[in-house]
């Protein structure tokens, strides 16, 4: 039941451009309610939603028809109000009054001048009403005149009326970035919307690009931060008809940028792959990235070349970059361009990933080769390789790389830290020919324990011996060593031996003498490589070579090898000579002596009996060894013979399913 009325303040028919209005929405029996309102247009609903829209400065914008409804909760309200439409003009008169001391019997003629420089029209010629309304821009001035002949005053003062017209000044941005940077080229362009034919001219804020020409685009062909401010612009007819100032743009020009790297992750894995991500100011205005190796120049002891990525030439979309496969310690550095022609940021500062395992043609060394040091050791670091030119690099913590010279004294390849130049960081080399050695993390130590690991990574398999050392004290009791805060030794030895180091071991170690405990350093283990040949090829290679020895043995034994076989009736025998024993092979069948194997021939060993032996095997004779035959049953028919020395092995080959009989006589 509860109505909504809107009302105008204050309520006049028409609003000109730059009034101040106030719409005021009402709930008719309210009460205390708690109302919440809705408008239309939409774009006025702006929480908080009020009784009251407030139009501080109208524009030709504001007009359309306007309404509200109160609104209790989420499902219940009034219905919409009355509508008010509003009609807000750029439009008007002014008036203007001429006046002439002296009788009324005057009258007025009155002038307009277009430009400064042109003549004056008359608009009004001898009206008896001193007071006109004009609704043009233009220079206006008036005279009065009287009797026959006419008899004029001389002419008033001009009144310069300016006239706004109803064409709107759109002013825009190319490229439309929030940020500009020194060096950047940008268009401010002003655009008359409706402007048809008319030949425009355009004026400008600041004044300072009030020069003429003054046409429709300004161009800023290397920004620097005195262009820095707000921009507007509007149209002009002529002198005194213009449009309205255009919207605001507000630029804002600071330095050229250095874009920020970073790396993941800082120490390498054998074959990691690594990500880098270059961060610029406002990252969604059109940049592209661009990304390098850094290469080691000795000529500076700060600057780093440029060596460009692979598909890197035209830049990448994405801020970020990945490097597969990364082996050995190295820089990379990016920036960042947009724009045509391409404007470009500063180079990145060089970041580095590290890694600790030796390479020859670039590898640092550390003595004493150790991690911790006391702040009184003497600590040396040594470049090896294929270049006859060094530096040393480190890169303390939350601090920025320097060179030796920095921290210490240069001397050939070794660099000798100064004692109070001593601090927590990494070390690395980079020779003359462009290379980075493997990377060592170094620490001082205030303390008086230490411990003694290996600042390179260990070979697993390799055998590691770590320690405990004091600064002045020797030690009287036992030594604890820790693995990852686990205590893995507490004896009386000084020092933890690992005889074949495995992946398991690697972490973080401490060592405790008394109430003294060391720092802890991480100790790095690499996996011993495996050959990417495949293991199946490699078993078929090797059983195939074999097959083929085998055969070939085979096939030599049986040429080295002969026996006779000889064709013969079954009555037939042989008489041996003295000296040998005498063998008869019984069944007519023919032999061949040694058949080949892959004829199915079977070999069997039978006992060769003396004919002294009894029934029941036992030998009457025992100070004669026995004499085996190796039999080898073949495929014919026939008698074999052969000679047995006593004590010797020696093959036959008779058919299957012969029966063999075997004497033996004693040497005569």
């Amino acid at each position: 039941s509860n109505r909504a009325s809107l009302t105008l303040q204050p309520n006049w028919p028409q609003i000109f451009s730059g009034e101040t209005i106030t719409l005021r929405c009402e709930i008719q029996g309210g009460g205390d309610t708690q109302w919440t309102y809705e408008w239309k247009p939409d774009k006025l609903n702006i929480p908080p939603r009020h009784s009251e829209y407030r139009i501080n400065s109208a524009t030709e914008s504001h007009s359309g028809e306007y309404r509200c409804k109160g609104r209790k909760d989420s499902y219940s309200s009034t219905e919409w109000s009355n509508v008010i439409r509003l009609n807000v003009s750029l439009g008007g008169t002014v008036t203007l009054t001429c006046s002439v001391r002296g009788s009324p019997d005057w009258k007025y003629y009155w002038f307009k001048h277009t430009s400064d420089s042109s003549e004056a029209q008359l608009i009004r010629d001898g009206v008896p009403d001193r007071v006109i309304s004009v609704s043009q821009g233009g220079l206006y001035h008036c005279r009065g005149g009287r009797g026959d002949p006419l008899f004029f005053t001389e002419n008033s003062d001009k009144v310069t009326i300016q006239e706004t017209i109803s064409n709107r000044a759109s002013f825009t941005l190319q490229p439309n970035w929030p940020q500009i940077f020194s060096g950047e080229t940008i268009t401010l362009r002003c655009e008359i919307q409706g402007g048809g034919d008319t030949q425009w001219t355009y004026e400008w804020k600041p004044d300072k690009l009030n020069i003429p020409p003054t046409h429709s685009e300004y161009r800023i062909n290397s920004a620097t931060e005195s262009h820095s401010g707000r921009y507007r612009c509007k149209g002009r007819k002529d002198s005194y008809s213009s449009t309205e100032w255009s919207n605001v743009i507000r630029l804002n020009v600071s330095h050229k940028p250095q874009p920020v790297l970073t790396l993941s992750p800082l120490w390498l894995s054998p074959g990691d792959s690594v990500t880098l991500n270059c961060e610029v100011e406002h990252p969604s205005a059109g940049w592209r990235f661009y990304w390098y190796k850094a290469v080691p120049d000795l000529s500076s002891n700060y600057y780093y070349s440029s060596e460009l990525l692979p598909d890197s030439s035209n830049g990448t979309e994405q801020d970020s970059y990945i490097v597969h496969g990364q082996t050995h310690t190295a820089g990379y550095k990016c920036r960042a361009g947009r724009g045509d022609p391409v404007y470009y940021t500063q180079d990145s500062k060089p970041k580095f990933v590290w890694s600790g395992d030796f390479h020859p043609s670039a590898s640092l060394t550390v003595s004493p080769d150790r991690v911790q040091h006391f702040t009184s050791d003497s600590v040396l670091v040594s470049c090896e390789g294929n270049s006859a030119e060094w530096k040393v690099m480190r890169f303390p913590e939350n601090r920025y790389w320097s060179h030796c010279s920095s921290w210490g004294t240069m001397t050939g390849s070794t660099c000798n830290i100064y004692s109070n130049q001593q601090s927590n960081a990494v070390y690395w080399c980079e020779s003359g020919s462009g290379e980075f050695s493997n990377a060592v993390y170094i620490t001082i130590h205030k303390t008086d324990i230490i411990l003694v690991s290996p600042v390179h990574p260990v070979t697993e398999g390799d055998s590691v011996s770590l320690s405990c050392r004091l600064r002045r004290q020797t030690f009287k009791s036992n030594v604890f060593f820790y693995l990852n805060e686990k205590l893995i030794q507490n004896d009386t030895r000084r020092e933890l031996n690992i005889s074949a180091v495995s992946k398991s071991d690697e972490g973080f170690y401490k060592c405790q003498y008394s109430q003294q405990v060391s720092a802890q350093s991480w100790m790095s283990v690499n996996a011993v490589s495996t050959p990417s040949f495949p293991v199946p090829l490699i078993v078929g290679l090797v059983c195939g070579i074999v097959l083929i020895i085998l055969l070939l043995l085979l096939y030599r034994y049986r040429l080295s090898k002969s026996s006779c076989c000889i064709r013969s009736n079954q009555s037939e025998s042989i008489n041996q000579d003295s000296n040998t024993d005498h063998v008869v092979y019984q069944n007519t069948a023919e032999c061949n002596a040694y058949s080949d194997l892959f004829h199915g021939g079977v070999s069997l060993y039978e006992t060769i009996r003396s004919p002294k032996e009894d029934e029941n095997g036992m030998n009457e004779e025992p100070e004669e060894s026995p004499v085996y035959a190796n039999v080898t049953m073949g495929s014919a028919t026939g008698l074999c013979l052969g000679q047995l020395k006593r004590g010797e092995r020696e093959k036959m080959t008779c058919n299957k399913g012969q029966r063999v009989r075997i004497e033996l006589r004693p040497l005569q």
